[in-house]
């Protein structure tokens, strides 16, 4: 191999370790990332992490070798300037035709290096939107609602459709959230629970409208709620409710402004109410309450202050979840006392240091035995439901996220139509606390 000799004899800056080892890197990264896409679209990386490694570190070390070779020329200059040899820029002759063909050799491994860098940015831009992405690099943090989200009827809508605005300014702002995210993660200081993402979150128009019309017309939908008693045979009992879908949704109409202001980070107390029709606006205060709070923003509200847990809904109780895979089959009311058992093993405090789910499968266990496929069965369940609900790590457990769409367990719509919110001297006229307004019993 022939040595490139600088003019005056002497090898071209470039020839040094530092630059030669820049050089390296480059070209095995991209031998590296074309691997990657290769195996990639023969759907052979199912890891989640494998993403990270092609469109993150390949391209990082990609841009390092080529930073480094200039680094190598400078530190050669600086060696050589110390002796006999001083620096001299390189005479550039494109009428020798070894210039020429060096020069077009630089110019086509420049677009080839832009190419690739393009391809690479497009492919941590589509890497860092995939739920992949979301719930699993970030594995103890996002746990919780990365599992929620796969276990709701949302688990096929990707993370980025809700909360990422689609336009300029929300992929910008989810940017600089993910940066400080980032930093949080590195740090140790992201918050234990994560707090709910409302504030940060698109407003219903542009995401959840894209898929649900709140406005079409009013539908009677009938809905049976199955609970079951804490007796031997675990009993069910069935209620069945009609909602009027519009009058639910009669808080989200074009034509109303429904404002509020929460006194908490949650949104569940509500001390001010302001609703306005036709032009014409009505005040309601809480018991108590003769202004509206200072300090606390004025919210409009919409799809989020009812649905505020769409996708990543966490049971408030162990009696919901034990209830809801009663009814699904996957618990067997032939083992005595099922629902009672378990629930009861759900709900127990354990400390922080005792492991929940294997303490859970020891004590069913014991209760139930292992002699019938009923018994395994409900044991078994039994730890799935307590490793879908509850997440010590992050401080998760039943009822940590409140969930208003409904008011058994949280205060939903009572909130608001709870008949202390009323007209400032005039008491008679206030939020009415009627199911009838929504419901009818069958």
């Amino acid at each position: 191999m022939s040595d490139t000799r600088a003019p005056g004899g002497e090898p071209a800056l470039a020839r040094n370790p530092v630059s030669i080892a820049g050089a390296w890197l480059t070209t095995l990264s991209v031998f590296a990332f074309a691997t990657y896409l290769g195996l990639d679209a023969f759907g052979l990386l199912a890891s989640p992490y494998a993403g990270m490694f092609g469109f993150l570190l390949i391209p990082a070390l990609f841009v390092l070798g080529l930073l480094i070779i200039p680094i190598g020329i400078w530190i050669e200059g600086r060696r050589r300037a110390k002796g006999h040899q001083a620096w001299h820029w390189p005479l550039i002759d494109l009428g020798e035709r070894r210039t020429r063909v060096v020069a077009t050799a630089i110019v086509g491994l420049t677009l080839l290096n832009v190419a690739i860098l393009a391809v690479a940015g497009v492919g941590v831009v589509h890497y860092s939107e995939t739920n992949s992405f979301c719930g699993q690099i970030c594995h103890t943090q996002m746990e919780p609602e990365f599992t929620a989200h796969q276990l709701s009827p949302h688990s096929r809508v990707n993370c980025v459709d809700c909360h990422v605005a689609p336009t300029a300014a929300g992929f910008v702002t989810a940017k600089m959230n993910g940066t400080r995210q980032l930093y949080e993660l590195v740090a140790g200081t992201y918050s234990r629970p994560i707090p709910s993402a409302r504030h940060r979150m698109p407003v219903p128009s542009v995401t959840c409208e894209g898929c649900h019309s709140p406005m079409s017309p009013d539908r009677q939908v009938m809905r049976v709620f199955r609970e079951h008693k804490d007796n031997e045979a675990s009993t069910e009992i069935a209620t069945s409710l009609t909602m009027f879908s519009g009058k639910a949704h009669w808080h989200a109409r074009p034509d109303v402004v429904v404002e509020y202001v929460a006194s908490d980070a949650t949104l569940t107390t509500i001390p001010y109410v302001k609703m306005t029709t036709n032009g014409q606006s009505t005040e309601y205060f809480a018991e108590g309450v003769t202004a509206p709070p200072a300090g606390q923003p004025l919210r409009r509200m919409d799809c989020l202050d009812c649905h505020n847990r769409p996708a990543h809904t966490l049971a408030s109780t162990p009696a919901q979840v034990v209830d809801a895979a009663i009814v699904r089959g996957e618990v067997s009311t032939k083992v005595p006392s099922v629902r009672s058992e378990m629930v009861e093993a759900l709900a127990e405090e354990r400390p922080a240091d005792v492991d929940g789910s294997r303490a859970i499968v020891e004590r069913l266990t014991k209760v139930f035995g292992t002699s019938t496929p009923e018994a395994r069965q409900a044991i078994e369940a039994g730890e799935r439901l307590y490793k879908q609900n509850v997440f010590p790590r992050m401080r998760i457990t039943w009822g940590t996220y409140s969930n208003q769409l409904f008011h058994v367990d949280n205060t939903g719509c009572f909130r608001c139509h709870d008949d202390t919110h009323t007209v400032k001297g005039d008491a008679e006229k206030k939020v009415k606390q009627d199911c009838d307004l929504c419901h009818k019993e069958e």
